[in-house]
């Protein structure tokens, strides 16, 4: 059946299927929100991550600092992720020095800080910048976009499923209050 088949159709045929995935196959970069296209050191080992691997995802992005009177948040903050990250909330914590040189340590000793006082499982990213003239590539976006720069610690931004910032909330809204749970079931129950 095949040999009556004219040679240059068959080739066509052949290579349909993988025309057909290449072009249903988007790149990384073109699925990618520019907020979501960075690329970040893990705070527990400084292996290299790139947050568009949270695309479609409803995220949290969070600054915090292991001395500060809001820290405790950290648990509340665990608790959000654990309950909602099956349905595609992913909270993302950077460390920062920024406010009251309240995050000293190094990365190493934040991870342990983080892991054996409140057993963060969360993302988190290395230690860096996240306001002044200087913030990380993330944060400089999230100011740009929001127009609110973080004022202190646990500054919160909420993202939607297609990289869109939907909000902020200052150091004194916990993770889990009505405010940020009740956006977050919102944006979680949407289509992308």
């Amino acid at each position: 059946m095949i040999r009556n088949i004219p040679s240059y159709l068959l080739a066509i045929l052949l290579l349909l299927p993988a025309m057909q995935l290449a072009k249903a196959a988007p790149t990384a970069s073109a699925s990618c929100s520019p907020l979501l296209s960075h690329t970040f050191p893990r705070l527990q080992d400084e292996a290299p991550q790139n947050l568009c691997q949270y695309q479609g995802k409803v995220v949290l992005v969070v600054n915090t600092a292991s001395f500060c009177g809001f820290t405790s948040q950290y648990e509340g903050l665990e608790k959000l992720y654990a309950k909602y990250k099956d349905r595609g909330l992913v909270v993302l914590g950077f460390p920062s020095n920024d406010f009251g040189q309240q995050e000293p340590g190094s990365n190493k000793e934040i991870a342990d800080f983080c892991k054996n006082t409140y057993d963060v499982k969360f993302p988190m990213f290395a230690k860096s910048s996240v306001s002044g003239s200087n913030p990380n590539p993330l944060f400089k976006m999230l100011i740009a976009k929001t127009g609110t720069t973080p004022k202190w610690n646990f500054y919160k931004y909420l993202i939607d499923r297609n990289g869109n910032v939907v909000d902020s909330y200052g150091s004194m809204t916990k993770p889990t209050s009505s405010s940020i749970t009740g956006e977050i079931e919102k944006l979680l129950g949407e289509k992308i």
